[in-house]
């Protein structure tokens, strides 16, 4: 991706957060139909290599274990907070009206290679792991223990483990790095006024 130097992230542990905080990534793969976009709530395993690993699942239906090879190289793409920038939010539009409309983000692209797990072991592990980190905020969190042991049997048999060894992470924070602080501050307000509290927070932290 395009990466001037003011918006790199180059912190391994910052990269990490954004993933663990939006989970959801899209996982890109060159198949023989031609590129292939798939949706899938992923976890990291920091500990797994020099970059980590990436595991998730997808339903034995879906084609695209099958149409990857083992070891093919792919991209997920995760997107954190996000929002639009009005130039009327700057003041210092109003005094010489040179600033223009932008898009501020937080984005992680983790480069790696693909291995499927077709085996129950390592798909009830994978399910367990992301049931424990998106249900820890419930007064009462689901367990698979709570499912009957045939029902829960008979719903991992409907899907397929997916690892992906990471090779590489580029990360991107386009946070107004390069704006004077009074333009910061009048952005940052403005999205705390809009209910956009997440990039809102992401600028402050930048700022410091």
């Amino acid at each position: 991706m395009y990466l001037p130097k003011q918006f790199a992230e180059p912190r391994l542990e910052e990269l990490y957060r954004i993933i663990r905080e939006h989970s959801l990534g899209m996982l890109v793969t060159h198949t023989a139909a031609g590129l292939e976009a798939n949706h899938l709530p992923f976890l990291i395993d920091a500990e797994n290599g020099s970059c980590g690993a990436l595991q998730a699942h997808v339903a034995r239906a879906n084609p695209i274990w099958r149409e990857v090879t083992e070891g093919d190289p792919v991209l997920v793409v995760f997107r954190g907070v996000q929002g639009y920038i009005s130039p009327n939010w700057y003041p210092g539009k109003h005094e010489t009206h040179r600033r223009v409309p932008t898009w501020n983000y937080e984005v992680v692209h983790a480069h790696g290679t693909v291995h499927v797990h077709d085996d129950e072991k390592f798909v009830r592990g994978v399910v367990a792991r992301l049931t424990r980190q998106h249900e820890v905020e419930e007064a009462q969190p689901w367990k698979m223990g709570d499912a009957p042991p045939d029902f829960l049997a008979e719903q991992l048999g409907h899907i397929v483990g997916i690892e992906i060894r990471l090779t590489r992470l580029e990360g991107k924070r386009k946070l107004n790095q390069h704006h004077e602080a009074r333009d910061r501050e009048g952005a940052i307000c403005a999205l705390e006024g809009r209910g956009n509290h997440g990039l809102a927070l992401a600028m402050k932290e930048t700022a410091r």
